[in-house]
């Protein structure tokens, strides 16, 4: 089933036929060639010609020719049409050797409309940012949010689809693996082993290429990292945290090394560091980042025997869909309390906790306090999957998860 990625169509259509390039990344096989597709399909229903969409997918090997920028450069020129509009689209375009050069120059030309797409963060710095400054916008994808998992599974009711949503994770290809395990946890392997090789390596390559640093090249230690920090997701966490885990397991290693590993990692959009921000002075606070992972399945992948923790797997759920919704995500802190989010959307506030169940006073009183305890007016809200306590409780509102997830 084709389920239309209905949000990042948008935000990509509103910036058609405008001078700016359209970034579109995220990790691999979260759906950029799918959306891609989508919309020249968009763009042919509103009366684009086909001669005037030149779209190259460089993970295929019918183009291996185009992998230079000059040959790349050259055959998109040789297929302009003169006096439209042409619409290019650049799939995995990292793997072009010098694609900077390429990009800037057909940036220049007259009636072009460029779009491209890259697996990797890094490909957003260094020489790329400095010829592209301003003049290009990123348009961030991830995995199926639950609302489009929820519509490829439109037979089963909304709390049957969460679980397998959270079993199997959102990559949009494990919705036709049948709900098979094996077939989806070998999927998920071939995922996290494509971006071990193809994104890390080659990154670190363009890295090297340009200066004397070793190449990193321990790839178990970076299943290790990966690991730790999968079993980690809403913890505290610091580079020093993480490699005295290391050698507590019997491998010597600095914190530079670690460092090094993580940034990898979150280049390739695997796990994202979420800062921490003091509610009451409103500013941020420089230690201990909470971590979160792309995918629960991809998590379940790495950590094949690990008794999960509902709460934190329900949290990470909720971070991204923040961050597909458009916001900016904090972890808040009050004092010596913590506030899950603190979310920010453009000059509104709204703080959020999230928890499996309130049915427990205990519960529901930890988890209303620190909302309690915020002075300032702005929304204050308590995600959770029971359907027995939602409600409004002295203008704090209790909203059941799912529901939540499938509002939008």
């Amino acid at each position: 089933m084709d389920i239309r990625r209905t949000r990042y169509l948008e935000a990509v259509a509103q910036w058609k036929d405008t001078q700016v390039i359209k970034v579109i990344t995220g990790i691999r096989r979260c759906g950029k060639s799918t959306l891609l597709r989508q919309y020249q399909e968009v763009l042919a229903a509103q009366g684009v010609s086909g001669e005037q969409i030149i779209s190259i997918n460089f993970e295929d090997l019918a183009f291996e020719e185009l992998l230079d920028y000059k040959a790349l450069h050259q055959h998109i020129k040789s297929r302009l049409v003169d006096g439209r509009m042409n619409y290019i689209f650049l799939d995995e375009i990292q793997r072009v050797v010098g694609f900077e050069k390429a990009v800037d120059s057909l940036y220049i030309l007259d009636n072009v409309d460029l779009y491209i797409t890259g697996s990797n963060s890094y490909m957003l710095s260094g020489e790329l940012a400095t010829l592209l400054s301003g003049r290009y916008i990123e348009i961030f994808m991830l995995p199926f949010s639950f609302s489009e998992y929820y519509k490829a599974f439109g037979e089963v009711n909304a709390d049957d689809a969460f679980s397998l949503y959270l079993r199997d994770g959102g990559f949009p290809y494990t919705c036709q693996l049948e709900r098979q395990q094996e077939r989806i946890h070998t999927y998920l392997e071939g995922i996290y082993n494509t971006i071990i090789v193809k994104d890390i390596e080659a990154r670190e390559q363009r890295r090297n290429a340009a200066s004397d640093r070793r190449k990193v090249n321990d790839f178990s230690l970076l299943r290790d990292i990966a690991r730790f920090l999968a079993s980690s997701i809403g913890s505290p966490i610091s580079y020093k945290s993480i490699t005295d885990y290391i050698i507590s397991a019997g491998r010597r290693v600095s914190q530079n090394t670690v460092s090094d590993y993580v940034e990898m990692l979150r280049e390739a959009f695997v796990f994202y560091p979420v800062e921490r921000f003091d509610i009451a002075g409103k500013q941020l606070l420089k230690n201990n980042h909470k971590i979160y992972i792309v995918d629960s399945g991809l998590r379940r992948y790495l950590l094949p025997r690990k008794t999960y923790d509902l709460g934190f797997v329900l949290e990470n759920t909720v971070y991204l869909e923040l961050l597909r919704r458009g916001n900016r995500v904090c972890i808040g802190k009050l004092g010596a309390t913590e506030v899950d989010f603190v979310v920010q959307k453009d000059d509104e506030f709204q703080y959020i906790q999230v928890t499996a169940s309130l049915t427990e006073q205990s519960t529901f009183d930890r988890e209303i306090k620190p909302l309690h305890a915020i002075r300032d007016h702005h929304p204050k809200v308590i995600l959770t999957l029971d359907r027995y306590t939602p409600g409004n409780y002295d203008g704090i509102r209790v909203i059941n998860l799912i529901d939540w997830l499938l509002d939008n």
